[in-house]
């Protein structure tokens, strides 16, 4: 390989869908360099993902994308539902809106719909500005050690040699670098083989109450209707059984267009497919989330079903929790110790995401079964719509931490429902401080010191961004009185919470949870 052209970078990050654009777009935040590879020419085509969870939503408005998401999506008020029924035009059609009014106080933004295959688009551009982004370039070889990685990369005809001290495997839930490292998959059998159709029609015919972002339909085949653009882009989610001689192949446009019709409701409804892809639903999770140096984020770390629209969102909050810890040990400001707590961190909380989203997945199978009623149906799809407890609830237990021996909220549902809390380790509140400006908004990527006017921290840290705020809302929200102070990562989790202006105790906190010795 002597031959080859050869480039050194910080991380080498493998996949450029939306979990790998993250990668990218964080470190670029950090000033680390970084090169992201992807073997497709383009961003995806297809829309595999579409919701954007609330947390996700944060993330995009901290690195400004959230106005640009919203209007490239679809409005919430419009499609936030949820519907089941014989088919959508069958009258025993039944539709439940999410409540919006009671989680939207929650956070500066909220849930949004948004296609994959737009959202990545919208990210490409980001990561493009500021970072190294090449697609249609294929990873080829890979070495391994504990002083980094050197790989071979593809493009054109042409091989470069990458040398990089960490790789960020976002390849997919059929990683080829978690397959190369031995690493296992934990959890059930392939739940079944799907295929997503994709098809053009109008649905002006159908009433607003036959409208929603997701219907699942107990048609034949039974299967789920999604709105992509809410106007003429739709996708028809089913299955087939291989132990019943079925077959992708199965899926000419002749039984697509069949399966569509029956799933509208109208035999001769015009319908236009516009493409077909096969696809294996699991609920799995790695075995081991790292090998340092080489990290799995993603669906290469963990698989959820698609029923509550979680496996990009928790990616990205992979990609999110693991950059600034990368970006801190590179320019010597942790410990190397700090990056074993990104699997200490997000293992637990894909666990849990997965399980939730199975749990999800045997509702729609019972549905399907004809197990449930149509009005039992809704209501349990309905119910598990709302699911802010999992997505802004989760908080972290690992040595980037230091507890201050505070019990966790404990809600009757922890699904559904989000207590907000600064407990170390939990998401920093959020809190209007002035019009439109979160306390979620004062956060960079750095680490930030939140207190009262007055209380004399702003004198004594040195290594932290200190932002003070007069509001008895935020200090009972956060737990601090007058003097006290809430220290929050760069991944907006609070790592560490005062009550006393005891200066010398933020130098020790900072050191325990950057692992300096």
């Amino acid at each position: 390989m002597d031959e080859l052209r050869s480039e050194k970078v910080e991380v080498l990050i493998v996949g450029g869908g939306p979990v790998g654009l993250a990668a990218s777009i964080e470190l670029s935040r950090y000033g680390i360099s970084s090169l992201l590879v992807e073997r497709h020419p383009g961003t995806s085509l297809f829309p595999k993902a579409r919701l954007v969870s609330t947390r996700t939503m944060e993330i995009l408005r901290a690195w400004g994308l959230q106005e640009e998401v919203e209007r490239a999506g679809m409005p919430r008020e419009d499609v936030l539902a949820v519907g089941v029924g014989t088919s959508l035009s069958a009258d025993d059609y039944l539709r439940k809106a999410a409540a919006i009014a009671e989680d939207a106080a929650q956070s500066p933004t909220y849930t949004y719909l948004c296609s994959q295959d737009i959202l990545e688009v919208i990210m490409r551009r980001l990561a493009e500005s500021a970072g190294d982004v090449r697609f249609g370039t294929t990873m080829t070889d890979l070495c391994v050690d504990r002083d980094g990685v050197e790989a071979v990369v593809e493009s054109g005809g042409a091989a470069t040699r990458v040398s990089a001290r960490y790789l960020i495997a976002a390849d997919g839930s059929r990683s080829g670098i978690r397959e190369r490292l031995g690493i296992a998959v934990e959890g059930p059998p392939p739940l079944g083989h799907m295929v997503s159709i994709m098809f053009d029609a109008d649905f002006d015919f159908l009433p607003p109450g036959r409208r929603a972002a997701l219907s699942f339909v107990r048609s034949t085949p039974g299967g789920a209707i999604e709105a992509v653009d809410n106007r003429r882009r739709w996708i028809m989610q089913t299955g087939y059984d291989p132990a019943k001689g079925g077959s992708a192949d199965d899926f000419t446009e002749e039984y697509c267009l069949a399966a569509v019709r029956s799933a509208i409701g109208i035999p001769d409804h015009p319908v236009h497919i516009v493409g077909v892809m096969p696809w294996l639903q699991q609920a799995v999770v790695a075995a081991e989330f790292a090998r340092d140096p080489v990290y799995l984020v993603g669906d290469a770390a963990h698989v959820a079903t698609p029923q509550g629209g979680f496996g990009m969102n928790c990616g990205i909050q992979d990609a999110h929790n693991l950059a600034w810890k990368l970006a801190a040990v590179l320019r010597g400001t942790a410990g190397p110790e700090l990056l074993a707590t990104y699997a200490v961190e997000r293992r637990p909380v894909a666990a849990r995401t997965v399980d939730e989203s199975l749990v999800n997945a045997m509702i729609t199978f019972r549905m399907m079964a004809g197990l449930l009623s149509m009005h039992e149906a809704i209501e349990q799809q309905a119910g598990r719509r709302g699911s802010e407890g999992l997505v802004l609830g989760f908080h972290y237990e690992s040595a980037a931490v230091v507890p201050d021996g505070t019990p966790e909220p404990a809600p009757a549902d922890p699904y559904r429902t989000y207590v907000a809390t600064a407990r170390p380790g939990h998401r920093a509140p959020h809190v209007w401080v002035s019009p439109g400006v979160s306390t979620l908004d004062l956060l960079g990527p750095s680490f930030t010191l939140l207190t009262a006017p007055g209380s004399g921290w702003a004198r004594a840290a040195a290594e932290v961004a200190v932002v003070e705020i007069d509001s008895t809302e935020w200090a009972e929200e956060y737990g601090v009185g007058a003097a006290g102070a809430v220290l929050v990562r760069p991944d907006g989790h609070v790592g560490w919470r005062t009550q006393n202006a005891d200066f010398a105790e933020l130098e020790k906190a900072l050191s325990v949870i950057l692992a300096r010795s």
